[in-house]
């Protein structure tokens, strides 16, 4: 099911750029809510958010300054967060990254096969990926399991998964990604603030207008803990890809903040290290985040790897 709409043109550079398709994919028994940006006959991009965030974390605006450089561009809400499907039962995170949890709901390979999943219900054959935090982790293994799908892979802010004490969080960034949030929704977006003042990019600090607006939007929209659970239960049973990344073949670019403290840029050099090929782009000052001032580098740096593909 899908819904279209004109795409804002470039004639009013303060405008935000709005979906030109809406819609929800059906993959199995999960239901993927999407929306594109761009000319539908370009080269597909496909943007994978990070634990808890909806495809609201794509800022519209990144999303438009990708498709004007030729792109279609597709943001989409995973499994448990936002518009798309819900799961049941909820899950111990402590007990689970103490391997005491349980059998989890899914792991991230099943999120990689939803991934894979909007691709063919959008009859788009291979695309380019580009993952932040948990979804470079998710973009990591469609680029494993399903080599045929991938054009170009951009990691962002991710890891290779593992437990190596120089890539785990700081103290300080695990115990704010742990705090419990409030339920009133100005005190949640006070809540959202505080947490990234820790994780964030300490010299690119966030607009506190901006995030709130999105917090509230995006608690509005459909926030979900419970999801958010699951998800970080996922990510903390899936195994080590560091081998598996050796069979990638596509280009790879791997970006990471030396600021990060939640994916420390430990994890970043690993991940690069790991995909022959890989080019590494560590950039001072950038913490867990996509600051908008960083945008015009980050999407030199997605595109630079694209036109790679084109020589292959």
């Amino acid at each position: 099911m899908a819904t279209s709409e004109t795409t804002l043109a470039g004639s009013d550079p303060g405008a935000i750029p709005k979906p030109s398709e809406t819609g929800t994919a059906a993959i199995g028994d999960i239901e993927l809510a999407y929306e594109s940006f761009g000319d539908s006959d370009a080269p597909p991009m496909l943007l994978v958010m990070g634990l808890g965030m909806q495809l609201l974390g794509w800022d519209a605006r990144f999303c438009g300054l990708l498709a004007e450089r030729g792109y279609r561009v597709i943001r989409f809400d995973n499994r448990d967060v936002g518009l798309s499907t819900k799961l049941k039962g909820k899950g111990n995170v402590l007990a689970s990254m103490a391997g005491v949890g349980g059998k989890p709901a899914y792991l991230l390979a099943d999120m990689a096969a939803d991934t894979v999943g909007l691709l063919d219900f959008l009859g788009i054959e291979k695309a380019h990926l580009v993952g932040a935090s948990m979804g470079g982790m998710i973009s990591q293994l469609v680029a494993i399991d399903h080599p045929d799908r991938s054009l170009s892979l951009c990691s962002i802010m991710s890891t290779p998964g593992g437990r190596r004490p120089s890539e785990l969080p700081k103290p300080r960034a695990m115990r704010a990604l742990l705090s419990r949030p409030p339920r009133e929704p100005e005190a949640f977006a006070e809540h959202m603030a505080a947490i990234f003042k820790v994780i964030g990019s300490p010299a690119y600090p966030a607009d506190p207008a901006a995030l709130r607006d999105r917090t509230l939007v995006s608690l509005e929209r459909g926030y979900h803990p419970a999801g958010t659970a699951r998800q970080l239960i996922a990510v903390t049973n899936s195994p080590d890809r560091r081998k598996s990344l050796s069979g990638v073949r596509c280009p790879a670019a791997v970006i990471h903040g030396m600021a990060d403290p939640l994916v420390r840029p430990a994890a970043g050099r690993a991940t690069a290290a790991a995909i022959p090929g890989a080019k590494l782009h560590l950039i001072e000052g950038m913490g867990h985040d996509l600051p908008p001032a960083l945008y015009d580098r980050l999407i030199r740096i997605i595109t630079e790897n694209a036109d790679r593909a084109r020589d292959l």
